[in-house]
């Protein structure tokens, strides 16, 4: 969910606002006026008589799909579910006529004059959410918390012992968490070297090992080199990014050098990118601070501070 969208979450984006602008075309055109569909459509005419009511039903059906799979399309990492919910009635739609050639109520001809409208917008549908969740580009919020409790466990390699009670807890608190994590990792102007020494300085600032650990392995994985990150693990990060790291360290303690900090960055980076970086410093510290709210905090001075 770090940075902003690549090449791959464009192409999920496209297949999104397709699908979506075509389900909106027809059902507008099936609900304006649906007879002029009827026999613009050639194989609709051969499934019997036109009845205006009810091709205007599947035009609303068409329509509430489409202005999912549209607002879906704007941010396909955050908005998984919308497509999701989006793309149901069509891949039902999709399935029933597969199912209607194979029950040989229609034949193969048909199917084939039909599949472009019937088949293709699901399979675009289906297409973009398997690439979101082949590379784990999909925010949390909405797994099933004891899956999302298991992936997150093994993402952290054992790191997080507060997810047992999580899970446990009454109300959906997982699901609320799973919100928040979100934001723990927004960039989207930040360099990826200045926003993870401030996550990274944040973090340990809440003096927490495990949590620092993890903050670094994202550094990484977001294309940050492994030096810088150690570098920043052991508290001297490079001169450029001494005044991001001392920003997110300030952030965290509640320290007023953070507004020195913050004020050449912004003079140097602009009020967006201090934007990014203070949100994730304020954020982040609530993974340290819930494990020592839940008595895990003794865990957090035993590990070596390098990756």
């Amino acid at each position: 969910m770090l940075g902003k969208f690549d090449a791959l979450d464009r192409i999920v984006q496209l297949l999104l606002l397709a699908a979506g602008l075509g389900a909106l075309a027809n059902g507008a055109f099936m609900l304006v006026d649906p007879l002029e569909w009827y026999v613009f459509i050639p194989t609709v005419v051969t499934t019997g008589p036109p009845n205006a009511h009810f091709i205007r039903d599947i035009g609303l059906a068409y329509l509430g799909s489409g202005a999912i799979l549209v607002y879906a399309a704007a941010h396909p990492i955050l908005r998984w579910r919308a497509a999701l919910v989006g793309g149901l009635w069509l891949t039902l739609h999709g399935l029933l006529h597969i199912y209607e050639v194979l029950a040989g109520i229609c034949g193969p001809a048909t199917f084939w004059a039909d599949a472009p409208g019937v088949v293709g917008q699901p399979v675009m549908v289906i297409a973009a959410l398997v690439i979101l969740f082949a590379r784990q580009r999909i925010a949390p919020a909405g797994i099933p918390p004891r899956l999302f409790a298991r992936a997150a466990d093994k993402a952290t390699r054992g790191n997080s012992p507060y997810l047992a009670d999580l899970i446990a807890a009454p109300g959906h608190a997982a699901e609320k968490f799973q919100h928040l994590m979100p934001a723990t990792a927004h960039r989207h102007a930040a360099p990826a070297d200045a926003f993870h020494a401030a996550r990274i300085g944040a973090t340990l600032a809440a003096d927490c090992g495990p949590c620092a650990l993890i903050a670094a392995e994202a550094a990484i994985n977001d294309g940050v080199p492994r030096a810088t990150v150690n570098g920043l693990l052991a508290g001297t990060p490079p001169p450029a990014l001494a005044d991001a790291f001392a920003f997110g360290r300030g952030v965290a303690a509640h320290d007023s050098s953070a507004d020195e900090a913050g004020a050449r960055i912004e003079a140097a980076l602009g009020r967006t990118v201090r934007f990014e970086l203070a949100l994730t410093a304020a954020t982040v510290t609530a993974y340290p601070a819930l494990k020592r709210g839940l008595g895990y905090a003794t865990a957090c001075s035993l590990h070596k501070l390098e990756v």
